[in-house]
């Protein structure tokens, strides 16, 4: 089990906008993943090309945590 850090980006796939993020980026392949609905803390997302599982959350500073499932 793994925990990853997702860091800020300098565009808006990093930041949590009023939306939410509505994409992310595979911290075990490195593929962006587009989402339909915005992450919201505690989703499971799967990796659309590894087939990874991940727990979502956020630290206090609106950074993406993943949770290898």
């Amino acid at each position: 089990m793994h925990d990853y850090d997702a860091g800020s980006d300098d565009d808006d796939k990093g930041r949590k906008g009023k939306g939410g993020k509505k994409e992310f980026d595979c911290p075990t392949c490195n593929a962006n993943n587009p989402t339909d609905e915005p992450i919201k803390n505690g989703d499971e997302l799967r990796c659309n090309y590894c087939g990874n599982d991940f727990l979502v959350s956020f630290t206090d500073s609106g950074r993406m945590k993943f949770k290898e499932l």
